[in-house]
């Protein structure tokens, strides 16, 4: 069965503050900011609940609606045909990005995402199709033991994928950019593919150095960045954290919101 808080029905019953904590964590971190301070980059993704529950429906398999890892590939050849639209998530080997990925498709406990105890596991490009509305990209990390050919495996994916809709580049939450990042952030830049920062392992932070760090981040995606979502979004894979809202962004930017578009 789904862990607990998997799913938005079991979120809802939570008290107020502990809802929000879990559904818009960036929003609650926000109250601890000093006075007059410019919050407008906090809140530009604020979907209603029907928004959240219609994201949440399609990370949830069923009869008609299968979620499947459909294969992996090591050159842009052996990559399945771009039928869909598609998202990519990329990061530092290390970061949390299998844990995310298995977070987001944790009400679909047969769908097998492989988290490695070993950091630079992924080799490969592993790529889940959601039914026959986006695939999801699973990307090698970058960094300690990332695979040799790296950044050529990346680059053509960057360059060649025209369904790509939107990149999710992970950054550790408690340790903020690296300089590692500048690789993937340079990539991104240079081939103007859309992409949004996302922090993870926010339960391992305290509130003072992720305040710190989501602060840091903020000024430098406003002063050195084009093509990134001027939004952060905060992640805990353990305690599903931000996990729903990221869920009804991915559903968002492959076109699967439509009431969401209308507004």
């Amino acid at each position: 069965s789904p862990p607990p808080l998997a799913a938005l029905s079991q979120v809802l019953r939570l008290e107020r503050s502990r809802r929000t904590g879990i559904v818009f964590p960036l929003q609650k971190l926000a109250r601890y900011l000093a006075p007059g301070a410019d919050t407008a980059r906090f809140g530009l993704f604020q979907p209603d609940l029907a928004a959240l529950q219609r994201a949440e429906a399609l990370f949830r398999s069923g009869r008609d609606h299968a979620i499947d890892y459909v294969s992996s590939a090591v050159r842009m050849d052996h990559a399945p045909p771009p039928a869909l639209p598609e998202v990519c998530f990329i990061g530092r080997s290390n970061v949390g990005k299998s844990s995310l990925i298995r977070a987001l498709f944790s009400l679909s406990p047969e769908v097998e995402v492989r988290v490695s105890k070993t950091p630079g596991h992924t080799k490969k490009m592993n790529f889940f199709k959601v039914g026959k509305y986006f695939t999801l990209v699973d990307m090698p990390g970058y960094g300690y033991r990332a695979p040799q050919d790296f950044v050529e495996m990346v680059e053509a994916y960057l360059q060649e994928r025209r369904n790509l809709k939107r990149t999710f580049l992970l950054v550790d939450g408690v340790v903020g950019l690296q300089k590692t990042d500048d690789i993937a952030v340079e990539m991104l830049e240079e081939f103007g593919i859309p992409y949004v920062m996302v922090l993870t392992k926010i339960d391992r932070a305290s509130r003072g150095l992720l305040l710190k760090n989501v602060l840091k981040i903020q000024e430098f995606v406003k002063e050195k960045t084009q093509g990134c979502f001027p939004q952060l979004f905060l992640v805990s894979s353990l305690e599903f954290s931000g996990v729903h809202l990221l869920r009804c962004f991915v559903a968002h930017v492959t076109g699967n919101l439509p009431t969401l578009e209308a507004s």
